[in-house]
């Protein structure tokens, strides 16, 4: 089993209506840190990049709604949740007060946007490949709410189930081959629950599958992303997701000059999750980032 360098606990809050379980690592008088999860994944999936920061942070690392111990959202989701849900965690846990923010995939692209809605709120940002969707002009419109409503009409497949930790462990590591036995126990352990008839299931509502309602216009994120203050970071993988972007004009870098000033890196060899396969090289930077050097 992967060892634990530094332990986490749990507190719960109430966020816009929903019971919200947030996970902790460091000392209350610490500096501030808000970690920030991608989608189908869950706060302790930033154990071994944290483990290998070199100073005491006070980490705080909410579990989106629908996901890891957070309650779900029986109405659905909406990408504009994510940034309410933010703003009201930090509203109780950091009042009046400036926070970096690290986010993946998701959660990097909730954390950009919202910098630029409330830059007073974020003092540094970084995202770990969170470069937003590719674009979808109009004309996608009535094909994604289709499917949408039709995401309502019909009850979703539920999760697979499997036998043991150790199953959805290996279930892990087919997907990515660069991680080993003991990490995939761990998250695999973190990132699921039991169900009433003793098998597993991953820890995240299926509606998650579920488009969402509305289309991703690029030139709107960006228009939020024009308007971030804080200094920034992109730290990019070698198989960024969506792969399509990749592919545009200028690539993933492109992507990040949407923010002024905002420095770029890659990080060699590691797929998109990049905190799993290089944690060591992630933390550097971040925390490089972080302190200024």
């Amino acid at each position: 089993m992967y060892r634990l360098r530094k332990i986490s606990k749990s507190r719960f809050l109430t966020v816009r209506g929903l019971r919200a379980h947030i996970r902790c690592w460091g000392p209350e008088a610490a500096g501030p840190l808000v970690l920030l999860h991608g989608g189908r994944d869950a706060s302790a999936t930033f154990q071994f990049m944290v483990d290998r920061f070199e100073r005491d942070w006070r980490i705080v690392a909410p579990d989106w709604r629908g996901h890891g111990k957070s309650e779900n959202a029986p109405q659905g989701y909406w990408f504009p949740d994510y940034l309410a849900d933010l703003d009201a965690i930090l509203e109780q846990l950091f009042p009046g007060r400036p926070v970096p923010l690290v986010g993946h995939s998701l959660g990097g692209n909730a954390a950009c946007t919202y910098a630029g809605l409330r830059p007073e709120r974020v003092s540094r940002l970084v995202s770990l490949d969170g470069f937003g969707l590719p674009d979808l002009g109009p004309q996608a419109a009535p094909a994604q709410l289709r499917r949408w409503l039709g995401g309502w009409r019909e009850p979703l497949p539920p999760h697979k189930t499997y036998a043991s930790v150790a199953e959805m462990a290996a279930r892990l590591r087919e997907a990515n081959k660069r991680l080993d036995e003991a990490k995939s126990l761990f998250l695999a352990s973190e990132l699921s629950e039991r169900t009433g008839d003793g098998r597993y299931v991953w820890a995240f509502d299926p509606r998650h599958r579920a488009p969402f309602a509305t289309l991703h216009r690029k030139a709107e994120w960006a228009a939020c992303l024009a308007e971030v203050r804080a200094p920034a970071l992109f730290i990019a993988s070698e198989r960024p997701v969506p792969a399509a972007l990749a592919a545009e004009p200028d690539g993933l870098a492109a992507r990040a000059a949407a923010i002024a000033g905002a420095r770029f890196e890659r990080i060699a060899g590691a797929g998109h999750n990049l905190h799993h396969d290089e944690p060591e090289a992630v933390a550097a930077l971040v925390e490089g980032f972080l302190t200024g050097v």
